[in-house]
């Protein structure tokens, strides 16, 4: 994604931030799917990518909740959108998660998944409708080389119908231009990420509108060292 793309991507944002919680009800049900898909555990670290207004928090905070005497169980996620991230920081105060210190369950911060470090490598990682993420390999890149090899992966977006279903796919590219930069690469949404893992797994929703995917990372810096071996 180009800085112009970022750019516009904010603004798309921006305006419909304030009707973003309504208008995602119709897919929350999708959503508990794709986090169930990521078969969480106590004690582990997952990453929320561009993570919005945080409704994905609450589901993945009770899933990897810590582990009595330990450090670990934690949330990560980010957000470019300032006004998308301040609706998220506002429901982690309302609800009393802590966000600060080294022992925090949930870490989260306003950045673009081109520039965000994280605190730690997580266990597994959820990519819920960031079509504009998904369709940037810079940007797949910059987060998958901080996650733990093997880490597991869950995916949920919008696709076109099959190709046979000609003028119908113009609903989908409608649905998906008011929130992405790149609303026409509906085809196979998922392939860059795809590249990355060792196994992967599709499935069609929403009468072939939407999909999941799900897979494990290929451990992408084993395979590099053998090679120059």
């Amino acid at each position: 994604m180009t800085p112009e793309e970022r750019a516009t991507s904010i603004d798309k944002y921006r305006r419909r931030a304030a009707g973003y919680n309504r208008s995602a009800q119709h897919t929350m049900a999708l959503r508990r799917r794709v986090i169930d898909l990521l078969q969480l555990c106590p004690g582990e670290v997952v990453l929320d990518v561009g993570a919005g207004t945080g409704l994905s928090y609450e589901w993945l905070l009770q899933a990897v909740r810590p582990v009595v005497g330990s450090g670990t169980g934690r949330v990560l996620a980010f957000e470019q959108s300032p006004e998308m991230f301040a609706q998220a920081h506002a429901r982690a105060v309302a609800h009393g998660w802590r966000t600060e210190g080294a022992d925090a369950s949930l870490w989260h911060v306003c950045a673009s998944a081109h520039e965000v470090l994280l605190p730690c490598a997580p266990d597994a990682i959820l990519f819920n409708y960031v079509h504009d993420i998904l369709r940037s390999r810079q940007a797949l890149a910059h987060l998958l080389v901080q996650a733990r090899p093997g880490a597991r992966v869950a995916v949920a977006g919008i696709k076109f119908f099959p190709w046979w279903a000609g003028p119908l796919n113009l609903l989908p590219w409608l649905k998906n231009w008011p929130y992405n930069t790149r609303a026409g690469e509906l085809w196979r949404p998922w392939d860059h990420l795809q590249q990355h893992c060792a196994s992967w797994t599709v499935q069609s929703v929403h009468a072939g509108m939407g999909y999941v995917a799900w897979g494990r990372l290929r451990d992408e810096r084993a395979a590099s060292g053998a090679a120059s071996g």
